[in-house]
């Protein structure tokens, strides 16, 4: 399938330092945290073409179900994206690992029967303009798998959460906001919600404060026209 002329810089995305400290602290979380179950959960069932929005360093692509056919894996920072191309190449599933900005996928419209966005609408510049474009990549009926981190349910963690992303949080962490609803962006994206649950990640291993996070699935509607 030919990419689309993207719209956007080769490099939209440059956090080298942060880049580095995520390679590592993302595989002890793997390892010790819990995250590669969530990540095997996140992904089982899936057939057919895949898009991956922000795949990092790639630790996805060990847990792509064989009924998958193709990834086509969009990674913007140069050295995650390193990375995701060494780890595409002992995926059991074909991936091609491609430059490119969530806000403006260079991919054709309604080319993909599954999309999967893994702890990255937390960073991404522009929330509702990225999930829209998903969804227009998206066939109609195709699904949209995500494990994302957000904003507590109320109370003084919110509130400090939004204190963060107003000062150093995003600077200091490649983007990240802590304060964001990944469940209310998705829905109100046109996304149909199914199945989800919460989470506190991670429940074991790395000593570091624990995340509210969401895994789930959301579905492009058969009458959605984009």
């Amino acid at each position: 399938m030919p990419l689309r002329s993207a719209r956007v810089p080769r490099d939209a995305v440059h956090h080298p330092v942060f880049a580095r400290f995520y390679a590592r602290f993302s595989v002890s979380a793997d390892l010790r945290g819990g995250i590669a179950a969530y990540r095997e959960e996140l992904l089982a069932g899936l057939s057919g073409r895949v898009i991956e929005i922000g795949a990092g360093n790639g630790l996805n692509f060990a847990h792509y179900p064989a009924a998958v056919s193709e990834v086509v894996a969009l990674e913007p920072e140069r050295t995650l994206r390193k990375l995701a191309v060494t780890a595409a190449l002992h995926a059991d599933v074909p991936v091609d690992v491609v430059p490119g900005a969530a806000e403006a996928l260079p991919v054709k419209s309604e080319a993909f029967d599954g999309a999967v966005v893994s702890l990255v609408l937390c960073s991404v510049r522009d929330l509702s303009r990225a999930l829209s474009e998903v969804r227009r990549v998206l066939r109609p009926g195709g699904e949209l798998r995500f494990f994302e981190h957000g904003v507590a349910p109320g109370g003084a963690m919110a509130t400090v959460q939004r204190g963060l992303d107003r000062t150093v949080w995003p600077r200091l962490f490649g983007g990240c906001h802590t304060s964001r609803d990944p469940l209310a962006a998705i829905e109100a994206s046109g996304f149909e919600l199914g199945t989800y649950r919460r989470l506190r990640v991670p429940e074991k291993g790395p000593r570091l404060p624990t995340s509210c996070c969401v895994l789930g699935v959301a579905r492009r509607p058969h009458e959605d026209t984009h």
